[in-house]
């Protein structure tokens, strides 16, 4: 048996624990997610290592899962352009059942092995292409045949799964093992697998975004501000980093369109909006190596 399937042996008595236990044990047991993404991180280091040349060859980011795994890989993917400016069209989300699964559960999809490797095939994947392959179990039908059309097609595989030993870790190119053990309640993978999960996933797609220079400092220089919550934020970025006051900061802003990095290029440099873009371009959109190139 697997070991998310497995009872968990502390709580037989789940149903009898008062309402305040229950909350301390469910809580409590979330911080195995925490420990499992700790004994990943060697695997998560290698997994950026190995999506780094690819992803800046102009590949994309293919998240494939099924359920509750498909849509932590979704949640993921679509963060990516409001957070970093990532383009949509590079970060894709496939979840069996297709779309509408990501909302209502669609019976039996995950058990469709040729309707995963269809799905895969259909976006035509490359060499350059990136593989996040997310199940639980690690057996999963769906995410094992996109696997397969995916080393098929030369793509670099990353299987991300609760459970060691199982084909998905084992098949892919790099294995994320996030051993989670039994769950409080029995067979939930929602619950602290999930939560493994979305850690990995976070700490994978930060790290490559701070690697392909999204990110100055700690700060998130390339975020798209769609919003007058981000519209501050962006104004607040570039204060924070020139020492600029709001005046200033608004005014070359909406010179390049909020776009952070030329803004911060440009007024520490004390130079147009022009000549920062340029500068950003030639140094690959690192604002610490523009800034050296113009000083």
């Amino acid at each position: 048996m697997l070991n998310t399937e497995k009872p968990h042996p502390t709580h037989a008595e789940l149903d009898l624990y008062p309402l305040p236990a229950l909350v301390d044990a469910l809580v409590q047991d979330q911080l195995q997610a925490v420990q499992a993404v700790q004994a990943a991180s060697a695997a998560l280091t290698a997994a950026v290592q190995a999506a780094l040349p690819r992803i800046a060859a102009g590949g994309r980011l293919i998240y494939v899962g099924a359920g509750s795994s498909g849509r932590l890989g979704v949640l993921d993917s679509v963060e990516l352009y409001p957070t970093f400016s990532w383009p949509s069209e590079r970060s894709l989300s496939l979840m069996a059942g297709g779309p509408g699964a990501m909302f209502a559960a669609v019976e039996g999809a995950e058990d469709d092995e040729a309707g995963g490797a269809a799905d895969l095939r259909a976006l035509q994947p490359g060499a350059n292409d990136v593989l996040l392959l997310l199940a639980a179990s690690g057996t999963t039908p769906y995410a094992l045949g996109a696997l397969q059309a995916a080393r098929a097609a030369g793509a670099l595989t990353l299987g991300f799964a609760n459970n060691p030993d199982t084909p998905l870790v084992l098949r892919a190119d790099i294995g994320i093992v996030l051993d989670t053990g039994p769950e409080v309640i029995s067979g939930s993978t929602r619950m602290k697998a999930g939560s493994a999960q979305k850690m990995a996933l976070n700490t994978f797609s930060s790290a490559l975004m701070v690697k392909l220079n999204k990110v100055y400092g700690n700060l998130m220089v390339d975020l798209r501000p769609s919003n007058a919550k981000l519209r501050r934020r962006a104004l607040d970025l570039t204060m924070r980093a020139t020492g600029v006051d709001e005046a200033s900061a608004t005014a070359v802003l909406a010179q390049c369109e909020h776009h952070v990095k030329v803004a911060i290029v440009a007024l520490k440099l004390k130079a147009t909006v022009a000549q920062a873009r340029a500068a950003l371009d030639a140094a690959q959109g690192s604002v610490r190596q523009a800034l050296q190139q113009l000083s």
